[in-house]
């Protein structure tokens, strides 16, 4: 008897570590707010002038209201086609938006609103969720000389209540990947062994 209580118990505990847990550790990625992007989706990127304290404020000014505009254009549109017609259309708009703030904030400088296909993004990773880098569609607002930390953002499908740019540098998300794989291989490893065992138990070895 005590024997198959023993059994039933090693079979109840190999099924549980025989359980796919990508699937839970996506579910629970969801829980937490990080989001699948879309094939079909259009971003926006700025880059600020330099990393400095300032030029990343401005930066951050730009955001707020350019994201506030344009989340209201698209809030009804269910559509990426039209999606992009609107957008496209609103460009020149984007343009006086982010005069306005630089004019509101006393700051001269030069700046470039452009909308393409083939937009490049570096890889970021937010929380436990890598976002590889590519090239994508998306509208980009260059601030000056373009050359400090960018902010990036999904417009459409609206997702730009996340804010994509609080990520690991490419390094430290190429660090994180390696060391899911190296879990990943010793979990492996462990449901071998404990296989192993339990067929040397059951005398099927």
């Amino acid at each position: 008897m005590m024997k198959k209580l023993v059994f039933f118990a090693f079979i109840v505990i190999l099924i549980f570590i025989m359980l796919p847990t990508k699937g839970i550790f996506q579910q629970a990625s969801s829980d937490q707010g990080y989001q699948v992007i879309p094939d079909e989706a259009i971003r926006l990127r700025i880059l600020a002038n330099s990393d400095g304290d300032e030029d990343q404020r401005i930066k951050r000014a730009v955001r707020d209201e350019v994201n506030k505009s344009i989340a209201g254009w698209v809030e009804d549109i269910a559509d990426i086609n039209k999606a992009r017609e609107v957008i496209q259309g609103k460009l020149p708009a984007i343009e006086k938006i982010v005069g306005k703030v630089l004019e509101k904030e006393g700051v001269s400088q030069a700046y470039q609103v452009e909308y393409g296909e083939n937009v490049t993004f570096p890889t970021k990773l937010y929380g436990t969720y890598l976002y590889p880098a590519g090239e994508y569609e998306a509208v980009l607002i260059t601030l000056g000389e373009g050359e400090g930390a960018n902010w990036w953002c999904v417009l459409f499908p609206p997702l730009c209540f996340l804010d994509f740019s609080n990520g690991a540098t490419v390094a430290e998300a190429a660090s994180v990947e390696e060391e899911v794989k190296e879990k990943e291989e010793e979990e492996k490893e462990e449901e071998v062994e404990v296989k192993f065992f339990l067929f040397e138990w059951l005398g099927l070895s």
